[in-house]
Parts: C-alpha cells; structure tokens; sequence
C-alpha cells in the first residue's frame, strides 16, 4: 500500500541543503510501487503545525526540481522550534492529527543537532503509540559537529568557500610590505572549530598565511594571543589570523562576551558575534599596527559560488538513501557517512540510531590541534581536502546565478 511522504528542513542553511531535499524528493517520487503524495514542511515543523504544506510533484513537472540541487538556503523555509520534551505533551497529539490528516507514512527532516532531536522524539512518541509511521534524519550542517558520522553536507561547501576567501584575503593583505598589518578573519563555530581549521586548506606552501588558527577547543588566552602575533609579526609584515566566532577562555566565557553581553535563541545558545572586532581593537591598542576584523558571517553557508562537487553529491545521495531505507521499514535513525580505508576518498552510507546523535557535539580531536592551540595538523587537511573537491556549474540568468524560488 502506498504512503504520502512529508520532508522538511530546519536550523540554519547551507549551500546543499536543497540539494539533500532534491534527492529526497525526487527518489520518493520515482518511488511510485510504495509513495504516493510527496508533501514539503513550509517552515520545518513549526510550519507543518500550522498546517503550512506544499505538493512536490509539480516542481518535477515544471522543471523546477532540478533548479533546487543549486540553490542555497531553505528552499522549503526553516525553523527553530524545539518539541516538548515531555511526550505527553499535548503537542504530539496534534502533529501526529495533522500526518494521519495527510496520509503520511514516511517523514524526512533535514537538519543538524537540534533536528536530529525532532526526529528522535517523533519517532520515540510513534513506538510509544503504535504509530506505524517511519521517521528518518538528514543531516545538514557547516559546523561538521554531528556524531557518528564521519562528515556532514554542507560542511564540504562551506569549508571550501572558508579556504578560497582566506586565500584571497591573503593575497589581498600582502600586496604591500612597508608596513605591518594583521587581519583576523572571523568564521563561524560556537563550539566545534571545523570550519575555522578549513582555512589551513588555503595555504599554498609551509609558512603561508594564516599563520594563525584558533578553536574553541582550546582555552584562548589573550596575552598567548598577543605575543603569537608579534612572533608572526616577525616573519612576514602581514599576518592573516583565523579565529572561530566561538573562541572562549576554557571557563564558561565566550571572547565576545569580553566587549559585550549576547542574546540567546530559542534553544538557549548564545548568539556569538564580535569577537574579531574585539581582537582587533586589542591588537591595534597593545600592538599597534594596522589592524582590520574581517566576519564571514552568512556567506559561509549562502554562497553557492563555491559549490563543492563531493558535497552537492553526497548531499543528494543521502536524502536518497534515507527514502530508501525508509521504505524498508527503517525509522528512528539518521543517514551517516562512514569514510572507507585506503588512499583514494570513497565514503558508505549507513543508518545511525539518532537517539545517541541528537544533543551531541563532535569537536577537532585534541592531536589534531597544534602549536599551542595555534594552528591544526597535517591529518586535518588530509581529512578535510577530500571533501572540497569538485566544480559545480550554477545555472545563469542575465550574467546572475538562477536559483529556485517558493512562491
């Protein structure tokens, strides 16, 4: 008996998140012996409890579909909301009304941590009654914090677009040596510092900027900070530093903080931003040298300029295995990568229990991490390198990229 399907997507984008919608979609619609309807969540499930859903076939029709595969951000929308964790909830009872109302036997929620806890709690309150309904994770994010899982979609992309802009503000701060310059570019990482060791990747030879990288895996201290800058300052005049939004004093306080105080979201984690702003003003007070903060902010995740072809096809694959092995009676579980043995890149793909997934955090390995907290090791990169691989060409309108619009 055929089964509608429902996907959705939360938390923040990526550069392939709708490219793990696409093959979600399209598999379940090539999948006519067990799916019947393909529903998207408009607005993750928050949406989805408003009873805000659209019908995916139409965008295979108009050709539509295969726009998505390019187009950053969400294309369904997302959201923030965080299910209740008591399952009696009266919450429940409603959002499983409105997947009996659509006919859903099939659901597909595309996201990082905080989605990995959706999923987790569905498919518990199914099994507690007697729902017959199979949950599936997708998982998504630039942070490449998730468990078990040897890497996330959209980590390659954005580790990619990290790399190339480093490297271009790198070229940019040495067109002149008569003066001594540092720039500090801030990329994303609360607690994870993945994206920030991608900057690593743009060196093109031993010495190369940036001469400095800091996690949030290692305590930061300002004063080690100040003096890592003056001993590059004596190597090269102009100094690229890469620090992670997160960087933190290994006792609660995040280097932000130390300008001002920050706001939370609604799953309580603090909204970092300034900490290179603050550096910079350190520097330029205690050091004084020419000195600019340079914050990646979202275009480490909008940009679909520096699309990695390992990423975009991984992204697909997933949402494509997860419609799979859900319609082989596979639920509470989170599509994962497991990197294969060898000298040649090649990754499986596998289920994982999404209960010893979600409220987790994979952070760099501490001997992955170098120089003091300084800088990140050769097996980094190595790890790392696979992933950025491959051009992807954006369809072009009038000279600008084409993407898909929700309308």
């Amino acid at each position: 008996m055929k089964k509608n399907v429902i996907v959705g997507q939360s938390g923040g984008p990526t550069a392939v998140i709708n490219a793990s919608l696409y093959g979600v979609v399209y598999e379940a619609l090539n999948r006519e012996d067990a799916c019947g309807t393909v529903y998207g969540m408009i607005n993750g499930i928050e949406g989805f409890l408003n009873g805000k859903v659209m019908d995916m076939e139409p965008l295979e029709r108009s050709g539509e579909l295969e726009l998505i595969k390019t187009t950053p951000g969400s294309y369904l929308g997302s959201c923030r909301y965080k299910l209740p964790e008591d399952l009696d909830d009266g919450v429940y009872p409603k959002l499983f009304g409105r997947l009996e109302e659509y006919g859903i036997g099939y659901f597909f929620y595309i996201g990082g941590n905080d989605s990995m806890d959706t999923v987790s709690k569905l498919s518990r309150y199914a099994a507690k009654y007697g729902s017959d309904i199979r949950f599936i994770g997708i998982p998504k994010t630039i942070d490449n914090d998730l468990v078990h899982t040897d890497h996330t979609p959209g980590y390659g992309s954005a580790a990619k677009y990290v790399a190339s802009t480093v490297r271009e503000i790198s070229l940019d701060a040495s067109v002149y040596d008569n003066k001594k310059s540092v720039t500090i570019v801030e990329v994303m990482g609360r607690h994870a510092g993945w994206l920030t060791a991608a900057g690593a990747l743009a060196r093109k030879f031993d010495g190369d900027n940036p001469l400095l990288i800091y996690l949030p895996e290692t305590a930061f201290d300002t004063e080690r900070f100040l003096k890592d800058v003056e001993s590059a300052l004596e190597k090269t005049p102009n100094v690229v530093v890469c620090i992670s939004e997160g960087i933190n004093d290994g006792k609660g306080t995040f280097i932000c903080e130390l300008a001002s105080s920050v706001g939370v979201d609604t799953f309580g984690h603090k909204m970092l931003t300034g900490s290179g702003k603050y550096l910079e003003n350190l520097v330029k007070d205690r050091l004084g040298v020419k000195v600019r903060s340079v914050e990646l902010n979202v275009c480490q995740r909008c940009s679909s300029a520096m699309l990695s072809g390992t990423d975009q096809k991984e992204a697909i694959a997933s949402g494509a295995y997860g419609v799979k092995r859900a319609i082989e009676g596979e639920t509470g579980k989170m599509v994962a990568f497991s990197r294969l043995p060898g000298e040649d890149y090649r990754t499986d793909y596998v289920l994982e229990d999404v209960n010893a997934i979600c409220n987790q955090e994979k952070t760099v390995p501490a001997e992955w991490i170098t120089g003091r907290g300084s800088d990140v090791s050769r097996e980094f990169t190595a790890y790392a390198l696979p992933l950025i691989q491959g051009t992807v060409k954006v369809p072009e309108k009038d000279g600008l990229p084409l993407f898909a619009y929700r309308r």
